[in-house]
């Protein structure tokens, strides 16, 4: 019988195969005491087990190819820290000296009190980093129990012949898509060399790594599908549907070959799209557009190139600072970080924003969580960093090194007041002061502000006064102007980039920056939204920052506008009562 399962759409393009399923390890961990006598051969147990997945990622990352998305490297690097955090390996030897749990129990015990804990973390990224300590656990747990990774190619065995069958040619492999529970980095550097097609995780966000990983490669993905992997048999037809976020189960014929045809569509789209990647971005009546790259990690900046990016309009610094166990990353490994992104993107300019981080997080050692009710609305981005100057400033030193090699520009996020722009200018000086006491060289930068809350967006006049330039960050701004969580899927429908409230005041910075003479960007998921390109040209915005996988779809509706007949138009939208209505008309 045909179901549907739906989830987050988060790596496009659509998959048909063979399900090959794969269970939590988690699902049958035995739980009994141990004699007190056994206490040190449990503790061996889990220190073999963690040094032998330690070992592996190790191996994995040595024999890393050449064409591994660069994003592995970071995410193992997280996972072999973890590994290794006291937090993780001090508390199961607690439960298993403390209350004589036996390994698979101390190690499953102590995984939820951590689990908790990010569980609370306002921050959706540094939240769903929970999976990176669950992937380990399982990796460790699977390695005591002595199971393969999930996605080593499955051993051949009788199928049973279906009509879908029927419409592949026999003499050709199946192909096969991978059903889990989740996924890891390291299964990830495996999924690229083995024989799937696409793959369905019933947990992870549109930042979880597997989301970030399957972007990067470019492999169709539905990720947070709930039960899927319980609800779904061994051998199923399925169908990934990654652009709208849906699996097909059992699909008959008919569906079948809809969605085959539709697979070539895409593959003669992506191939057409291809040929725009050294296209200028210019509309039909002569505007040159920007369309520039969000990368988190130095590495992704290669890939921003290839992807016919003219820069990076977001480098997402607080990537560098996640999965730190211990000290928070130094100014030399900053200044090596950003220096291999400029090196990367061949002279094109970067634009690097400072630590984004909230109060609750772990970056925030000296933070006293009792003391944020409401972490979204509290010590969080520019007020994280000025409360912190020494930290602040070791930043803006590597930053400013680093802008000797190459084009830089210095992003500061969530600034709301006035003393807040004068107490950040007043630190990169006293950075440049730093630097000039120790005879150290530093390139010229161009400051901006990021337009995030309702307040920065009123203020743009006096923005402006301090700033070279803006960048608009439509996630938050919607999620501030419309005072909603996007996180809680209680509220998460009323986030809407089309209020007419949000509109309005993205247009108005857009058009106090033109009448200055200075650029505005936008640099949200509402830059990287197709349906959302015509209206913002129309609105006077010539610079766009996105998911290097965008680019070449916005260029293409950049190449198809005449922006002398979307100015009135856009007006039109900005003035009515109901946007969405109008923009689809």
């Amino acid at each position: 019988m045909t179901f549907s399962v739906h989830g987050l759409a988060v790596a496009r393009g659509i998959a048909i195969g063979r399900a090959v399923l794969v269970a939590s390890s988690r699902v049958d961990v035995a739980h009994y005491f141990v004699q007190p006598e056994q206490v040190e051969g449990e503790i061996e147990r889990v220190r073999n087990g963690r040094n032998a997945v330690v070992e592996e990622l190790q191996r994995l990352q040595t024999d890393m190819p050449a064409d591994a998305p660069h994003e592995l490297t970071a995410l193992l690097d997280v996972h072999l820290m973890l590994l290794q955090d006291e937090a993780l390996t001090g508390g199961v030897k607690h439960w298993i000296t403390e209350r004589l749990y036996n390994a698979e129990w101390a190690l499953t015990t102590q995984l939820e009190v951590i689990a908790r804990q990010f569980d609370e973390m306002e921050d959706e990224y540094l939240r769903e980093r929970k999976a990176d300590l669950e992937q380990v656990v399982e990796r460790i747990l699977r390695y005591m129990k002595g199971v393969a990774s999930p996605v080593a190619p499955p051993t051949s065995s009788p199928r049973r012949k279906t009509q879908q069958d029927l419409l592949l040619d026999d003499t050709v492999d199946v192909p096969l898509v991978l059903v889990a529970h989740d996924l890891s980095p390291a299964d990830m550097l495996q999924f690229k060399q083995s024989v799937f097609a696409g793959f369905v995780t019933d947990v992870g966000g549109k930042t979880s790594h597997t989301a970030i990983v399957a972007r990067s490669m470019d492999i169709p993905a539905v990720v947070g599908a709930r039960s899927a992997s319980q609800l779904v048999r061994q051998d199923d037809w399925v169908i990934i549907d990654g652009d709208a976020g849906v699996i097909i189960v059992d699909p008959s014929p008919i569906i079948l070959a809809e969605y085959g045809f539709r697979q070539r569509q895409v593959e003669l789209e992506r191939e057409r799209l291809a040929r725009l990647r050294h296209t200028p971005a210019i509309t039909i009546d002569g505007h040159k557009v920007e369309l520039l790259a969000n990368i988190e990690q130095p590495g992704d900046a290669p890939a921003a190139v290839r992807a016919g990016a003219v820069g990076v309009g977001l480098f997402r610094s607080e990537f560098l600072f996640m999965g730190k166990t211990g000290n928070l990353p130094g100014e030399d490994e900053q200044y090596r970080a950003y220096c291999e992104a400029i090196d990367g993107m061949q002279g094109l300019p970067v634009t690097i924003r400072t630590i984004d981080v909230g109060a609750d997080k772990p970056l925030d050692h000296k933070a006293h969580k009792d003391n944020h009710l409401n972490p979204a609305l509290g010590l969080r981005a520019i007020r994280w960093s000025l409360a912190d100057p020494a930290m602040f400033r070791t930043q803006l030193r590597a930053v400013l090194r680093a802008a000797a090699h190459g084009k830089v520009n210095l992003l500061f996020p969530m600034l709301a007041h006035t003393h807040e722009i004068q107490q950040t200018l007043a630190q990169v000086e006293l950075a440049r002061a730093e630097l000039d006491a120790r005879g150290v060289p530093y390139g010229p930068v161009q400051l901006g502000a990021m337009i995030e809350v309702p307040a920065a967006a009123l203020m743009v006049r006096t923005f402006l006064k301090y700033f070279d330039f803006l960048s608009i960050g439509t996630n938050d701004l919607i999620q501030y102007t419309l005072a909603i969580d996007r996180a809680d899927e209680a509220v998460a429908h009323l986030y809407d980039p089309l209020h007419p409230a949000v509109l309005r005041l993205v247009a108005d910075v857009i058009a106090e920056g033109e009448r200055q003479g200075k650029s505005v960007c936008v640099c949200g998921e509402t830059a990287g939204d197709v349906t959302m390109t015509r209206l913002l040209l129309g609105l006077g915005l010539r610079s766009f920052s996105m998911h290097p996988a965008q680019i070449l779809a916005i260029k293409q509706e950049v190449l198809r506008a005449d922006t002398r007949k979307l100015a009135p138009w856009a007006q039109q939208v900005l003035e009515g009562d109901e946007p969405a209505t109008l923009l689809a008309s």
